[in-house]
């Protein structure tokens, strides 16, 4: 029997499928560990998949 095929996903063109990095701000804290802030695509919000654009359509009845 024949198995579905699912479309691959399509990955983000602004971050190339890497959605979210860790930004070390310099120094370290208390206990030795560098201080970081993570930062995320603005294009797809941080999922690494790229949305299809949506479009509107009128209709006239």
């Amino acid at each position: 029997m024949a198995q579905p095929v699912v479309p691959p996903a399509q990955v983000c063109l602004a971050c190339d499928g890497f959605p979210a990095v860790a930004v070390t701000l310099g120094g370290r804290d208390r206990a030795g560990a560098r201080r970081t802030i993570t930062a995320h695509c603005p294009a797809c919000h941080g999922t690494g998949i790229r949305r299809p654009q949506t479009t509107t359509v009128e209709v006239q009845v």
